[in-house]
């Protein structure tokens, strides 16, 4: 059985490695892998959409509506936006915290109110924490990408030390420390 997880984002938020993190890890697992290349705008502040699937076999790295088991938002307007993309039992795990895309930085747009509130009254499975709060804690801002990993692995049955050589084998040396405590930060 295949499994779909989509990681949305705003660029520069270290999309890309996490969806390598995941690679790697479900690789050395034996899986067969398909990540996505990035879709939308890359550069900082536009829309990031990456899209990791892995199983016995698979055959495409695209995920329709409807198909994804996880979607992992650096953000909760990215997480709202992709929604429809969530399997019926699926989960959304969501940093709180809100960047403005440029509508509402020019003004023309208000960044909506109480976005996971609403996912979760629709019935929508939402873990949403603030992993700003988490990265910071482990010493960087940018830590957010590992905060989430460490978030997500709680939702498999693997291992925390294969989660833990995926970071170490995907992160530079010299960010090391601070991205595995980021890492159990993000597990809790």
């Amino acid at each position: 059985m295949t499994k779909n997880i989509m990681i949305v984002g705003v660029g520069g938020q270290g999309t890309l490695l996490a969806s390598k993190i995941l690679g790697q890890l479900m690789l050395s697992e034996g899986y067969d892998v398909k990540v996505s290349e990035v879709h939308g705008m890359s550069q900082r502040g536009g829309s990031v959409v990456t899209y990791v699937r892995f199983g016995e076999k698979v055959y495409s790295p695209i995920i329709d509506k409807g198909e994804a088991d996880f979607i992992i938002a650096f953000e909760q307007l990215e997480a709202a936006r992709y929604v429809e993309y969530l399997k019926a039992d699926g989960r959304i795990i969501t940093n709180t915290q809100q960047i403005d895309p440029m509508p509402v930085i020019t003004g023309a747009a208000e960044y909506p109110e109480n976005l996971i509130e609403s996912m979760k009254n629709k019935g929508i499975n939402v873990d949403a924490f603030d992993c700003l709060a988490l990265a910071n804690e482990a010493g960087s801002s940018k830590a957010v990408n590992i905060v989430l990993m460490g978030r997500v692995s709680k939702y498999f049955d693997i291992p925390v030390e294969k989660w833990e050589k995926a970071v170490e084998e995907c992160v530079p040396a010299k960010f090391l420390e601070l991205n595995k405590k980021a890492f159990k930060l993000g597990r809790g």
